[in-house]
């Protein structure tokens, strides 16, 4: 089931019901992160988790870290997938992690995905970043990962 609604201005809620127990089980922000104006791959992203029963919050384009933390605050999200091209994943994923951490927030899973070098997905990981998702990943791979990693608040 669908019910798309705004909140907290930017924000877009794309509601998924499972439809035996009508609860929603996992919830996922999916933001894109600094100036990178390419969203397409964020959509189909977060159409894929939708269709997969997870709920999904998408904030917009250029958005900051300390927006996007303030977005899965406000949503009581169980993880954030970022986005990204512009080559700014080193400093803009760690940071989304590191607010997160200093507002209570350290359970919230982060992955992420884009254009980013084999060499930059193992430093991530080091940094707190979950998964990364490259270009050719099937999106029913990363709603398979979200559903074996990311736990629901129930």
């Amino acid at each position: 089931m669908l019910a798309p609604r705004l909140a907290g201005g930017q924000t877009e809620s794309l509601f998924c019901l499972d439809e035996e127990t009508h609860t929603v089980a996992i919830r996922v922000l999916i933001a894109k992160p600094g100036l990178d104006g390419h969203d397409r791959g964020a959509k189909i992203v977060a159409r894929a988790l939708r269709d997969g029963g997870i709920e999904v919050v998408y904030t917009g384009l250029h958005q900051t870290p300390e927006q996007i933390v303030e977005a899965a605050l406000q949503e009581d999200v169980q993880a954030v997938g970022l986005s990204i091209h512009s080559g700014a994943h080193m400093t803009l994923f760690p940071k989304v992690v590191r607010l997160l951490a200093e507002r209570g927030a350290d359970d919230v899973v982060v992955f992420g995905g884009g254009i980013i070098p084999k060499e930059d997905v193992r430093a991530l990981s080091t940094q707190g970043v979950a998964a990364i998702f490259t270009p050719g990943t099937r999106t029913t791979d990363i709603v398979d990962w979200v559903k074996a990693n990311v736990r629901s608040r129930e």
